[in-house]
């Protein structure tokens, strides 16, 4: 992936970002024999899609989700018989503390329809735990579910782009677009433009910026996620597991990532502030899972133009990682497992990190093609959810872009039901 290769005159589709979701869909394009070009401002996955916490899961997903879930995992599989994406099916535990919790996974399991999940009752949740202090109710359990690799996942899939013959360029922001009339015609990059006959934004957590230059409301905001790795326990755990208030699984060098599930922040900045007929009902019934906070973000975000010339220096080349620090909490989730299971007593914090997760009202993805700009779709906002959906995801953006019937039903995500 070297970003000095030079840049196309032409190509079939432009992708403006180089994680998951923009990687994922140049793959299956470039496997149907299309001219794709991936632009990315930093690195390939620099942002959210090596920071997430590498689950492939099909529970407990929204139901329009689910679809896009169990194709997923599927071309999760195929993915790793062709090159190491770091998957396998650990397994998925969704551990129950009550009887409230375990009403809620029925009717949800009810509701999914999934034949390769479960309800377990508390014996046959514990017999696939080590020792637990804690009275477990019973769990949800999905065999198939597994885990990815961050770390590796996304250049990997790259890999197998460019052997299709996809050009991937790495410091190099897409400025804005090109267009005649109403339509686009390609991309605008700090190195010069490329004509293209269509064009992707798969910009994660900047793509409420670069839409909202083009005059397209895009009511998205970001969240921040802190994860840890710690040392493994005495006893392995293999399956994947929700505490309700941890999450932990198994990396593929025997070490943990560990979570805790309700310690995201969202800083209240101006965007929060023009979206919030869009947000309030969400953060009044989020039960504490986001918290809000008000501070030096608000004013850092304050000062990044909602307009700017693509001919000049853009606030993609300005900053071109974001790159938050872990939140004060992040530490207490390894408590909370080692509470739970006695075997992660002397486990020891390797390491922590933090990333924005690109989030939308409903927590529901757009994936849609742009009406008032012909020839642009739109793939982001996918909420937390998108690396394990995410070949699904490329596959169905694919599709789309190719004219092709989507395999999945992409009518849930449209952009217009913000409208």
């Amino acid at each position: 992936m070297n970003q000095t290769l030079p840049l196309p005159k032409h190509v079939d589709v432009a992708i403006i970002g180089g994680g998951i979701t923009g990687i994922a869909t140049a793959y299956h394009l470039s496997a149907q024999g299309a001219s794709v070009a991936v632009f990315e401002k930093g690195t390939l996955a620099c942002e959210q899609s090596s920071r997430n916490w590498g689950w492939v899961r099909t529970l407990l997903r929204d139901v329009v989700e689910v679809p896009l879930a169990v194709r997923a995992g599927t071309l999760w599989r195929d993915l790793q018989s062709k090159i190491d994406v770091g998957f396998r099916a650990s397994g998925i535990l969704y551990l129950a503390k009550s009887r409230q919790d375990m009403h809620a996974y029925s009717q949800w399991l009810a509701r999914a329809g999934l034949t390769d999940a479960r309800m377990l009752d508390a014996d046959a949740a514990r017999a696939m735990l080590p020792l637990t202090s804690v009275d477990w109710e019973g769990a949800l359990y999905s065999p198939s579910d597994g885990v990815a690799e961050p770390g590796i996942a996304t250049r990997a899939i790259a890999e197998l782009a460019r052997r299709k013959g996809c050009c991937i360029h790495e410091h190099c922001a897409v400025r804005g677009l090109q267009s005649s009339g109403s339509r686009v015609t390609g991309v605008w990059t700090e190195h010069g433009p490329v004509q293209a006959g269509a064009v992707l934004l798969a910009g994660g957590a900047w793509s409420r910026l670069f839409s909202g230059n083009l005059g397209i409301e895009l009511p998205q905001l970001k969240v921040r996620a802190s994860v840890l790795r710690a040392t493994a326990p005495s006893t392995p755990m293999d399956v994947t597991v929700n505490g309700k208030d941890f999450t932990c699984r198994r990396e593929a060098d025997g070490n943990y990532v560990v979570s805790q599930f309700n310690a995201s922040y969202a800083d209240i900045v101006p965007d929060s502030l023009r979206l919030l007929r869009h947000y309030l009902p969400s953060w009044l019934g989020n039960n504490g899972l986001v918290k809000l906070r008000f501070g030096h973000e608000f004013f850092r975000a304050l000062r990044v133009p909602r307009r700017f010339d693509t001919q000049a220096v853009t606030p993609f080349e300005q900053q071109r990682m974001l790159n938050p620090s872990p939140a004060p909490a992040t530490a207490s989730a390894l408590t909370k497992l080692q509470h739970a299971f006695p075997a992660f007593r002397d486990s020891r914090i390797l390491d922590m990190w933090s990333g924005y997760i690109d989030v939308m009202p409903d927590a529901l993805p757009v994936m849609d093609h742009v009406d008032a700009c012909p020839g642009l779709y739109i793939a982001t906002g996918f909420s937390g959810h998108g690396f394990g959906i995410g070949p699904a995801v490329g596959e169905a953006m694919a599709q789309l872009i190719d004219q092709r019937m989507p395999s999945v039903d992409l009518g849930p995500f449209s952009l217009s039901r913000f409208s």
